[in-house]
């Protein structure tokens, strides 16, 4: 029997006051529960609050250096439990083991950067017009704040949220998603274990409806962080704004990839199956929309159709596994409406488009990558994001087409162009609309010394990490001086 994990308040791992669980599966196998958590209500959003607001004042008086030390701390914790923690996402998540090894490698090197930021919190001072004035600025934290993560990155945006947050003095409350509340709990228990004081870090688990409102509208809340689809990213957006606070959102994405003629075409064919294909596409940076010049569709399409035929789709834990099932039967049914709705509109399936049920894959939510061709504009697969292992092929004949098809979305979050022709590149990096953008590199690369974040309806707010990534956390306070 699985065991039955619990809401973490005050330092303490509590029941929610429906004494009510819903249960975790493995997306590869269904059968399999992987744990029971609470399913709490608006009450255990209040007592989770009570406890962040009686932490404030102590947490944010440590000094910044001695916070930071937590994600030292956090840093070698997370290379101790490196093989756990990525069976975890596997197991939760679905994706492959080499993937989700992945996913905490990069949450390393997340809080070797971010743990550095102990000692940038800084501000600034100014010449006064007065001689005997003496003005600076300091920043200070706002209280308590939100923390709503998605399921595609559980360890990773978790982790990369609360870090900030914490450092710059703020109090917690931390709302995973339902589908990995598992490796959520183990991060809860890292935190604890690197020296996170009571009621700096608070944990409540349950359906996002009800605890992501709770949040957003509750008073006390002076900032939440929220990763998810664009429709809750908004509404909560405007409910958070309505009352005052602060919200940062990182929302959908609908990510171009223009490919030139003078393009490699073998290396821009293994950087699509990166960015569209591994872990099913549930990344909100990855390539869903490839615009190619017609003078080189044709060989694009055949290279790209054998090397997804390559891929190897089976339970994470398989040998040289490339993907594993997508996250949970909302996600599978997600993906099949969309392949439907694309053949329906008139575009050309060319490889996949289904559920995979052999070897034993009947257990689980797998799909097949796949690959349309014929896609235009009007199209909704051109339009709308899937979050699933699909990429639509546009032909184009001019660059300066292929441009103005990639702009002409509601999202801008990430894109690239595969060119050697330096002139487009630099001009493509200009003037197309998002807020991440590559050149001859897969549209999911980033690195954590960045800013990280989008246009359009792709982003609320300030930028996520990188030497940006505590402005989100802090109020600034301008102070003069007369002796």
């Amino acid at each position: 029997m699985a065991d039955i994990y619990y809401n973490y308040i005050n330092g303490k791992w509590v029941s929610s006051c429906t004494n009510e669980t819903f249960e975790s599966i493995n997306p590869a196998n269904t059968e399999e529960v992987l744990g029971y958590f609470q399913q709490s209500n608006e009450e255990d959003v209040e007592l989770a609050i009570a406890s962040a607001e009686s932490a404030f004042e102590s947490w944010s008086k440590t000094a910044v250096p001695t916070r930071g030390d937590v994600l030292f701390n956090l840093i070698q914790l997370l290379q101790e439990k490196k093989d756990e923690l990525a069976v975890i996402i596997t197991k939760e998540v679905g994706k492959s083991l080499r993937e989700a090894k992945g996913e905490v490698q990069k949450t390393i090197e997340a809080m070797k950067q971010f743990s550095g930021e102990a000692t940038r919190l800084t501000g600034e001072t100014v010449p006064s017009h007065k001689s005997d004035i003496f003005a600076y600025t300091v920043r200070e934290p706002l209280g308590v704040v939100g923390v709503i993560a998605p399921y595609n990155f559980p360890l990773g945006i978790g982790i990369w949220k609360i870090a900030p947050a914490i450092i710059a003095g703020n109090t917690v409350i931390f709302k995973p998603a339902s589908n990995t509340s598992l490796i959520s709990v183990k991060i809860i228990e890292m935190f604890e274990e690197a020296g996170v004081p009571a009621g700096v870090i608070n944990m409540v688990t349950g359906p996002g409806g009800v605890i992501g409102n709770a949040i957003g509208n509750h008073p006390k809340i002076k900032a939440v962080s929220f990763t998810g689809s664009t429709d809750v990213g908004l509404a909560l957006g405007k409910a958070v704004s309505t009352r005052g606070a602060k919200m940062q959102a990182e929302m959908g994405g609908k990510n171009p990839s223009i490919i030139l003629e003078d393009a490699n075409i073998d290396e821009t064919v293994e950087n699509l199956v990166i960015s569209g294909f591994l872990d099913n596409g549930q990344r909100c940076t990855g390539t869903s929309r490839v615009i190619v010049l017609r003078s080189i569709a044709k060989e694009l399409t055949e290279k790209l159709v054998s090397r997804a035929k390559r891929l190897v789709i089976g339970d994470g834990f398989g040998e040289n596994v490339d993907n594993g099932p997508v996250v949970d039967e909302g996600q599978l049914n997600t993906y099949l409406r969309y392949v439907n709705s694309a053949i329906e509109e008139g575009a050309i399936l060319e490889f996949g488009g289904k559920r995979l049920t052999d070897n034993g894959m009947d257990k689980g939510y797998f799909v097949a990558p796949t690959i349309f061709s014929n896609v235009t504009k009007d199209m909704t697969i051109f339009r709308e994001e899937i979050f699933g292992p699909v990429i639509g092929i546009t032909t184009v004949d001019s660059y300066e087409e292929a441009l103005e098809l990639a702009n002409e979305s509601d999202f801008g979050l990430s894109s690239t162009i595969y060119t050697n022709d330096l002139k487009k590149a630099f001009h493509f990096v200009r003037n197309i609309e998002s807020g991440v953008t590559h050149v001859n590199i897969p549209s999911n690369y980033f690195e954590n010394q960045y800013p990280f974040g989008g246009k359009k309806a792709s982003s609320i707010g300030p930028r996520e990490q990188g030497s940006t990534a505590l402005d989100f956390w802090t109020d600034y306070k301008t102070v003069y001086i007369k002796p």
